[in-house]
């Protein structure tokens, strides 16, 4: 397992009793990085439900935010677009700042055809792999706060069974869909790790980055697509434009299966009641719920 940590000399540790504080990018960083830090840590998480991590930019509220934040989290694999070039300048001017695709061992990345040379950064939608990052918040709070290093790695071991525990439950759900009928058509590449999981064939329009569009070529593709394979809904994302989805549900002549969070989670706080399951839709668990029960729904 690679865990890069950046100049660990140049640490302040937190004063005893204080909360440390920590910046974190995308929504399911900061569920995962609150989740293992509890009480004992600060999070400001800079990007919100429906924000698309491939088109941020930093603002200068979030400049000053990294600056005064003890250790920074984000996902690496060119996820956060240009804010990457700001967590470089921090991290060579002694910030401690955490990639948490480290902590995935490269064999198990990705790297798809037409983004040769990088791999997929949508890590987190195999959750046996979210595990694995586990481990870099595990440490990374532990080396800024050692007081607290036993408390952390308790979390961790608890988050990382519960990672687990949605896997076999997700894997369950999602065989009640005959094998034929697991094509998954959304917005862009997102699901590629989702497919491999669960055992998906998975099509993304406008390839794995937002920051392309999709042309008529290839919605004219994806349409004899889904005549040829009799797909039977396809999906909308919550942080893309549904316009190009739109698009091709008309002339497909397909029904869209609802919305699916793909890069970023839901709003913390609101519910939602399927089966009697009831999760807090700007969760980790309960982003996954709802997609697995959304895609069971229209695919089976």
């Amino acid at each position: 397992m690679r865990i890069f940590i950046y100049l660990i000399w140049s640490i302040a540790l937190v004063p005893l009793g204080a909360k440390l504080p920590v910046v974190t990018t995308t929504t399911m960083i900061t569920d995962l990085v609150k989740d293992v830090g509890g009480n004992r840590i600060e999070v400001t998480g800079l990007m919100g439900p429906g924000v698309d991590p491939h088109l941020y930019k930093a603002t200068a509220g979030d400049v000053r935010s990294l600056q005064k934040a003890e250790l920074i989290f984000y996902n690496g694999l060119y996820l956060e677009g240009k804010i990457g070039d700001v967590l470089v300048k921090l991290s060579r001017k002694g910030k401690m700042v955490y990639a948490i695709s480290e902590g995935i061992a490269e064999d198990r990345l990705l790297e798809p055809p037409e983004f040769a040379g990088h791999y997929d950064p949508h890590i987190w939608f195999d959750p046996r792999m979210w595990v694995d990052a586990v481990e870099v918040v595990v440490q990374g709070l532990s080396i800024s706060d050692p007081d607290n290093a036993s408390f952390y790695r308790g979390s961790g071991d608890r988050v990382a069974a519960s990672y687990n525990e949605l896997y076999d439950w997700a894997t369950r759900e999602l065989e009640k869909i005959p094998p034929a009928q697991r094509i998954l058509i959304t917005s862009h590449d997102a699901f590629n790790y989702f497919g491999k999981a669960f055992d998906f064939e998975v099509v993304g329009v406008q390839g794995i980055s937002t920051t392309t569009e999709a042309g008529l070529a290839d919605i004219a593709k994806t349409v004899d697509f889904i005549r040829e394979h009799q797909v039977r809904a396809i999906f909308v994302e919550s942080s893309v434009s549904p316009a190009t989805i739109s698009r091709i549900s008309i002339d497909a002549g397909v029904a869209i299966g609802g919305e699916l969070y793909s890069d970023a989670m839901g709003i913390p706080g609101e519910t939602e009641t399927r089966e009697g399951d009831t999760y807090d839709l700007g969760t980790y668990e309960g982003m996954l719920k709802h997609n697995v029960y959304r895609i069971a729904a229209a695919l089976r």
